[in-house]
């Protein structure tokens, strides 16, 4: 089985950290085929950096389809260009975000999130009433820390990640944290430990649960907002691909 996680910003080191945890929860015979765009933002922050990030995105998108890609991952919390991506492309295509959702709601009837910077906080109440999970998330937190503070253990990003949900639990009664960036794939397992619940991390979830997509033979209904775009004349340097 071969899965595309695709990083929609354009920082190498972010996508070795984002392959690396999904690696270390695939199967042994998936193959993970980590990718991130050209031309983009280096961080994607708020919904002005995700609009800059979904062109080069669905380039990686559409090359790793050609490469034979079974599924793909988009490993951003916000789930940046997840329903374009689910139009355009031949193989099944999760977001870390929603991924992350939906394990915690398994896990735990009360979950919160935990993201970077509160820019994020409204795109990611957003994604949560849209696929119908509002009701069991606590709250949206924010431990005002730069995508790219998590880079390097130094800045102090883990305290104060580590601080919201020491929050989350006694202020919003969370059972379950989801960390709300791909940035944080490497912490959950560390903040599990300290803290004594679930830790999600969307990177790993999504691998789990495009890996079972996979083996169940299902791919995205062609029915609906999800069915192959019209071909059409597109001005500018991308050139968009047909499924």
């Amino acid at each position: 089985m071969r899965l595309h996680v695709v990083n929609p910003n354009t920082t190498v080191t972010m996508t070795a950290k984002i392959a690396a945890a999904a690696r270390a929860v695939a199967l042994p015979d998936t193959m993970i085929d980590a990718r991130q765009p050209a031309m983009g933002p280096v961080s994607i922050e708020g919904f002005y950096d995700e609009a800059f990030a979904v062109p080069g995105m669905l380039g990686c998108i559409r090359d790793a389809d050609r490469d034979g890609a079974d599924a793909h991952i988009i490993a951003c919390f916000d789930d940046t260009g997840l329903d374009a991506a689910r139009a355009a492309a031949k193989a099944p295509v999760i977001g870390i975000g929603e991924a992350g959702f939906h394990v915690a709601s398994l896990v735990a009837a009360r979950f919160a999130v935990v993201t970077t910077l509160g820019v994020s906080i409204v795109p990611i109440e957003h994604n949560l009433r849209k696929y119908g999970l509002a009701e069991r998330c606590a709250r949206v937190r924010a431990a005002e820390v730069p995508v790219l503070a998590l880079e390097e253990r130094n800045t102090g990003a883990l305290a104060k990640i580590s601080a919201e949900i020491t929050a989350a639990i006694r202020d919003d009664r969370a059972e379950a944290i989801v960390l709300g960036c791909a940035g944080m794939a490497d912490l959950a397992a560390e903040l599990a430990a300290t803290h004594g619940l679930p830790v999600i991390d969307g990177v790993a979830a999504a691998v789990t649960l495009a890996e079972s997509l996979v083996r169940l033979g299902l791919k995205t209904s062609r029915l609906g907002p999800y069915a192959a775009p019209r071909s059409k004349t597109y001005s500018g340097p991308f050139s968009p691909f047909q499924p």
